[in-house]
């Protein structure tokens, strides 16, 4: 980062994409005739983080973890978005084995790349306070020496109280922040983690988003990094335009890839 960045944040904020397999991003984001075992090498040099979705469909096992902390430089970093069958219920409350299913399935591997856990919730899913609560009772805070951090996808108008914020400050986990037009979302990102979902690109647009726009949400990461370790993720809306984008913003944020990578 350049001095000016260091000086304004003293959690160097990690920007990405979700996961790094998507045809459209070959022959654009990835050099023509890369092969496809090579993406995720590429990819984790071009950027500082990537939100891994796969992990919300399916469950891996500790070596796959493990191949990716090896193909990975150092001080990249993995959110992963947490198994859907923790989330996906009536009751949060009966989540236990699926919860522990997923964090021990070998998550610990990643080491220092493991950050943020999302719990995703379906956008149906209202804020019952004694569910929620017996659901965020349920999180561990370490897995082995590993401490983990949560962070809740909340996707109902409902969570949008006081009584929602009062009990996430209350068992320490954070609530995502969205630019998107059809999911609820604080004004600021929420919690000891600042994590930010934009979903608003425009594939009319070279980066996603307009240069002003950058240059804004450059600014307000920085402040959010300048509090805590934030995580900003250019997810979804125009998908083809996310690698740009998020160059664009780790450019404005004083980062630039190894030329070895480029």
């Amino acid at each position: 980062m350049t001095a000016k960045a260091r000086k304004a944040s003293s959690h160097p904020p990690r920007v990405g994409i979700g996961g790094w397999t998507y045809e459209p991003w070959r022959d654009n984001f990835y050099p023509k005739g890369l092969a496809q075992t090579k993406e995720l090498q590429y990819a984790s040099r071009q950027l500082t983080a990537i939100e891994v979705n796969g992990t919300y469909y399916s469950t891996f096992k500790p070596p796959t973890f493990r191949k990716w902390a090896d193909e990975t430089p150092d001080g990249f970093v993995f959110s992963l978005k947490a198994n859907r069958f923790a989330t996906n219920r009536k009751l949060l409350g009966t989540a236990k084995e699926s919860i522990a299913r997923f964090v021990d399935s070998g998550i610990a591997e990643l080491g220092d790349k493991l950050g943020p856990i999302v719990w995703q919730f379906m956008p149906t899913k209202a804020f019952e306070p004694e569910d929620f609560e017996a659901f965020l009772a349920l999180l561990p805070k370490k897995e082995g020496s590993r401490a983990l951090q949560h962070v809740m996808d909340v996707r109902h108008p409902s969570f949008l109280l006081d009584e929602y914020r009062a009990l996430a400050a209350q068992y320490g986990v954070s609530t995502v922040f969205t630019d998107a037009d059809k999911f609820p979302s604080f004004e600021e990102p929420e919690g000891p983690v600042a994590y930010a979902r934009l979903m608003m690109a425009d594939a009319k647009l070279a980066a996603g988003y307009a240069p002003k726009a950058l240059d804004a949400w450059a600014e307000r990461t920085q402040g959010w990094a300048a509090r805590r370790p934030t995580y900003v993720f250019f997810i979804n809306g125009a998908k083809e335009k996310a690698p740009a984008a998020a160059g664009a913003l780790l450019k404005r944020l004083g980062w630039a890839p190894a030329k070895e990578a480029q």
